[in-house]
C-alpha cells in the first residue's frame, strides 16, 4: 500500500505542473454568450455562423462565441439592454432596436462608403465606435447586407400614386412613408400576412429576402425598384466592459477577422438577392421603375426624413455625421 501512495505522489510531481498548466490555459478561454434579434435559422442570419466559426477557430486558445439563439431566448427589443448590462456578452442586432439609447447609431444606414472607406482612421466607423461607448457597447462590424424596398398591392407609376396608401411600417422607415404621403400602420411581424389579406394595409417595407417565404407576396405583386437605406445597420455588438478586458492581441485579431469577413458577407448576400429576385419573377412579382425626377424625390424623402428626425433628437451630432458621410 505504501508503494502505491509513493507512486501516486510521484505522478503528481511529474505531471502536476502539466495538469496545472492545462487548467490555467483553459481558464483563460473567455466565453461570449450571444443572442440575435432574428431566429438562428433565418436566411438573413446565414453568414453569422461563418464569422463565429472563424473566431472560434482562429482564437481557440483565447475565446469562444456561443450563439444561444434569437427572440425565443429573449425578446428582440430587450436584447440591447441585456448586452449593455452584460447579461449576454454579444448581440447580433440592428441599431434601430436601440434607438432610444443611441439615436445616432442608426445613421450608419445613410453611409455612402464601402466597408474599407468607412474604417479609415478618423472616419465614419471610428465615430460610431466612439458613440457606442456611451451605452457600454463595442460594435465590431456588420453581418448583413440587404437594402430596403417598398412593396405594394397595386401598380403605381410615381410619387403621386403613393399618397394615401396604408403601409405596414417599422420605426426605420415610417417617417419616410409620411414624407411620401403614405399612411404608416403598425402591424406586428406575425400579423402582417393577415393584415395584407384583410386589406388593413396596402403594402409594406422590407428587404428582398423574406417576403416571398413569409407569404406576403401573395397579395403584393409590385415592388418599387428603388433600394433605400442600402447600408445595413446590423452590427456584431459586444459589451464594452468585456471588450476592454480582452488582451490587445485578441481584440486586434477579432477586428482583423471581421474586416476580412465584411466584403465576403456582402458578396454572398448580393448573390442571394439576385436569386431571390428571380424567384419573385416566377410568381409574378413586377418591379416598378420611376422617372429620374421621381426617383430622386423618393430617395430624398428617405434621407431627409432620417436627418430631420435626428435633428430633433441629437442636433449636435447631425452636423458631424453629415460631414463624415459627405452630405
Amino acid at each position: 500500500m505504501k508503494w502505491v501512495v509513493v507512486f501516486m505522489v510521484g505522478l503528481f510531481f511529474v505531471f502536476g505542473g502539466t495538469l496545472f498548466s492545462f487548467d490555467a490555459a483553459s481558464a483563460q478561454i473567455v466565453e461570449l454568450k450571444a443572442v440575435s434579434f432574428l431566429p438562428k435559422d433565418h436566411r438573413l442570419c446565414a453568414m453569422i455562423p461563418v464569422w463565429i466559426h472563424r473566431v472560434n477557430t482562429e482564437l481557440k486558445e483565447s475565446l469562444k462565441v456561443t450563439w444561444l439563439g434569437g427572440p425565443e431566448v429573449m425578446p428582440a427589443f430587450e436584447q440591447p439592454e441585456a448586452v449593455r448590462k452584460n447579461m449576454f456578452q454579444m448581440g447580433f442586432m440592428p441599431a434601430a432596436y436601440y434607438g432610444g439609447l443611441l439615436p445616432e447609431g442608426d445613421a450608419i444606414s445613410l453611409s455612402k462608403d464601402d466597408f474599407k472607406k468607412e474604417r479609415e482612421k478618423g472616419g465614419v466607423w471610428d465615430y460610431f465606435v466612439e458613440r457606442h461607448k456611451k451605452i457600454n457597447m463595442m460594435p465590431l462590424g456588420t453581418w448583413l447586407y440587404d437594402p430596403f424596398y417598398l412593396y405594394v398591392k397595386k401598380a403605381v407609376k410615381g410619387i403621386e400614386d403613393l399618397k394615401g396608401l396604408k403601409m405596414r411600417t417599422a420605426a426605420k422607415y415610417d417617417k419616410m412613408m409620411l414624407k411620401l404621403g403614405m399612411v404608416p400602420v403598425t402591424v406586428q411581424f406575425g400579423e402582417t400576412y393577415t393584415a395584407l389579406q384583410r386589406g388593413v394595409v396596402d403594402g409594406f417595407g422590407w428587404p428582398t429576402i423574406g417576403p416571398r417565404e413569409n407569404g406576403w407576396l401573395e397579395y403584393c405583386k409590385h415592388v418599387i425598384d428603388i433600394p433605400f437605406y442600402t447600408r445595413q445597420n446590423t452590427f456584431f455588438l459586444m459589451n464594452l466592459d468585456v471588450w476592454n478586458k480582452l488582451p490587445q492581441a485578441v481584440q486586434a485579431k477579432l477586428l482583423d477577422i471581421t474586416v476580412k469577413f465584411e466584403p465576403e458577407m456582402k458578396a454572398y448576400f448580393e448573390k442571394e438577392i439576385e436569386k431571390e429576385k428571380r424567384e419573385m419573377e416566377k410568381i409574378g412579382v413586377r418591379r416598378i421603375a420611376f422617372s429620374p425626377e421621381d426617383t430622386k424625390k423618393y430617395l430624398d424623402a428617405a434621407s431627409d426624413a432620417f436627418w430631420e428626425d435626428l435633428e430633433k433628437k441629437v442636433p449636435a451630432e447631425v452636423k458631424v455625421l453629415k460631414k463624415l458621410m459627405g452630405y
